[in-house]
């Protein structure tokens, strides 16, 4: 009889521990932590992405504006995504990239993308990453790999087809997506990314992202 209530207890025990993680934020978005962020432009890109910090009544923002240009602001941070598998995303795209063949080299560009990361080996280039993006071209669930290697695989979460100009917020489930996108059972990734870019496209888009967290739903 003890044995069983001493089961039920550390099952119950488990489920509000796990239930009730505390969503974990990601990114501030403030001239603070704008300086501290790991910048990397990417290669051959004529320009860096204009980032800059702004507020509204839900808060601080991230304003990104590429003009032919490619770089991104990374964190490296661990989420166990037994806890909290939920990335929560906001966002707005106010000028998009519509007629782009996105899933190509020269249409691989994106007006705002959160890229998730799971260190798999010794070196960056062996890294797994999903690249959550708002597309201009694409409908919400559409995925395929990167052009450019196939471990990194873009998935649509928003659209400006149907969203354009609009804040919205989306939610992925990270663990489940790695086990369905990379077939890999990930207990913890390693870092996050944004980045605007239209360096392949070479043309402008403008967009906003704010209140970046993981939760357990």
């Amino acid at each position: 009889m003890l044995s069983k209530i001493f089961k039920v207890f550390i099952l119950l025990l488990l489920f509000f521990s796990t239930s009730n993680a505390a969503d974990i934020k990601i990114f501030e978005f403030t001239e603070e932590e704008l300086t501290s962020l790991k910048v990397r432009k990417v290669r051959n890109a004529k320009e860096k992405t204009i980032y800059t910090v702004g507020k509204n009544n839900k808060g601080n923002y991230l304003r990104a504006v590429a003009d032919n240009a490619a770089s991104g602001l990374g964190k490296e941070i661990k989420i166990n995504l037994n806890l909290t598998p939920i990335l929560n995303i906001t966002w707005k795209v106010e000028e998009g990239l519509t007629g782009i063949k996105e899933n190509s080299k020269k249409g691989h560009d994106f007006a705002a993308r959160v890229f998730v990361i799971k260190k798999t080996g010794a070196t960056p280039l062996s890294n797994r990453a999903i690249n959550y993006v708002f597309s201009s071209n694409n409908d919400v669930g559409t995925n395929f790999p990167s052009p450019y290697t196939k471990k990194s695989i873009d998935n649509v979460l928003a659209t400006t087809k149907n969203n354009l100009n609009e804040w919205i917020t989306v939610k992925a489930n990270v663990k489940e997506d790695f086990k369905r996108l990379h077939n890999l059972d990930v207990v913890e990734i390693d870092g996050l990314a944004i980045m605007s870019d239209t360096d392949n496209s070479k043309r402008k888009s403008i967009a906003y992202y704010q209140n970046i967290y993981f939760s357990s739903n």
